[in-house]
């Protein structure tokens, strides 16, 4: 069952290209190496809200979820964002329940 993450991320004032840059480059190292990240998309958020991202990511299952947060990627994402975030990220993980 495909799982879907929703991650909201707010950036300290000043902080924005730095984070689209340090996201632009894991997310092109993500997509090279993990065939279970079905859709990974990240949103900014517009004029008053700019320093606002939002990631939407469907992975086919748990293990490729999983598989997703243990990457030399995502630790090193996770380290160059660190200091540029404005609070903890929001992360909802929700199970797939029905599909058209």
């Amino acid at each position: 069952m495909a799982i879907t993450v929703i991650a909201k991320l707010k950036t300290k004032p000043g902080s924005e290209a730095q984070f689209e840059a340090a996201a632009r480059k894991m997310i092109e190292a993500m997509r090279a190496a993990e065939p279970g990240a079905l859709q990974y998309v990240l949103h900014r958020g517009q004029k008053d809200k700019a320093n606002e991202f939002v990631y939407y990511e469907v992975y086919s299952d748990q293990a490729a979820f999983d598989v997703h947060g243990k990457t030399d990627h995502m630790k090193a994402f996770g380290g160059a964002i660190g200091t540029l975030l404005d609070g903890r990220p929001q992360v909802d993980i929700l199970e797939e329940v029905t599909r058209k």
